[in-house]
C-alpha cells in the first residue's frame, strides 16, 4: 500500500480524548476522519432497534451489512451520525450504546464484517482513524500511530462533565466502574484486544489540555504527508 493515502491512527481506551483530538487533528491536516467506535455503536443501536440479541452472532452480522451509516461533519467541528436515515447522534453517545459496542466488538464475525467498511475511508489526501485497533488491525501499515491513554479516574471525570453539561444526571462512581469494566473487556477479548501497536507513540493525556495533545500529535506527522 505504498501508494495509498497516508493514515494516522489514534487508538486508546474510552475517555482518553481520542475522538476530540482526532477530529481536531484531521481538521488541521485537511484529512478525512473515521470514528470507528461510532460504527460499532451504530450496529449496536441498530440491533437494539431490531430487538436482536447481542449473543446472536449471525443476526448481528446480517444487521452489520444491513445498517447504513452516514457521517455528516458540522461547521463547529462536530459530527452527526445518521443511522438508517435517522439522526442517532445523541443515542450513540449514551453509555448504553457504548456498552453495546463493547459487547459486539468482541464477536469476531462482526469485526470481520466491519473491517473493509472501515478501510474504505482511506482516501486522499489522508485519513485520521480513531478507535481501539486502528493501528494494530485495520491499518497496520499506517505510517503514523498514536495511542492515547489517561487514568480511569480522569476519564470518568471527563465523561461525567460531558453528560452533566448535556443535562444527563449520572453518578461519577458508576461511570468509573463502567469504564474500568469496559477497559477489562476490551483488553481481555481474544480478537483485536485493546493494546498499543508496537510502533505507536504513547501519550498520557492525564492532566493535559486538548490543545497541547493536538500539538503533540501534529508534530508526529510531516507536513509533506
Amino acid at each position: 500500500m505504498s501508494d495509498a493515502a497516508p493514515v494516522l491512527t489514534i487508538d486508546g481506551p474510552s475517555g482518553a480524548g481520542k475522538g476530540t483530538v482526532s477530529r481536531l487533528v484531521a481538521a488541521r491536516l485537511g484529512w478525512h476522519y473515521l470514528d470507528s467506535g461510532a460504527l460499532y455503536r451504530a450496529v449496536g443501536v441498530a440491533a437494539s432497534w431490531a430487538d436482536i440479541d447481542v449473543s446472536d452472532a449471525a443476526a448481528l452480522v446480517r444487521c452489520t451489512f444491513d445498517t447504513h451509516v452516514e457521517f455528516i461533519e458540522q461547521a463547529d467541528g462536530g459530527l452527526r451520525v445518521i443511522l438508517n436515515g435517522v439522526d442517532a447522534t445523541d443515542e450513540l453517545r449514551l453509555e448504553t450504546a457504548g456498552a453495546l459496542a463493547s459487547a459486539i466488538a468482541a464477536i469476531p464475525e462482526v469485526r470481520s464484517a466491519l473491517k473493509e467498511r472501515q478501510r474504505s475511508f482511506r482516501r486522499a489526501p489522508g485519513l485520521v482513524a480513531d478507535g481501539r485497533d486502528m493501528g494494530t488491525v485495520i491499518f497496520p501499515d499506517a505510517a503514523h500511530k498514536v495511542f492515547l491513554t489517561a487514568s480511569a479516574e480522569e476519564r470518568a471525570g471527563r465523561r461525567h462533565k460531558q453528560l452533566m453539561e448535556k443535562g444527563v444526571s449520572v453518578i461519577l462512581d458508576d461511570l468509573l466502574r463502567e469504564i474500568m469494566a469496559r477497559d477489562a473487556r476490551d483488553a481481555q477479548r481474544t480478537v483485536a484486544p485493546l493494546r498499543p501497536a508496537e510502533d505507536a507513540v504513547l501519550i498520557d493525556t492525564t492532566g493535559i489540555g486538548i490543545d497541547e495533545v493536538v500539538e503533540r500529535v501534529l508534530k508526529l506527522v510531516p507536513v509533506s504527508s
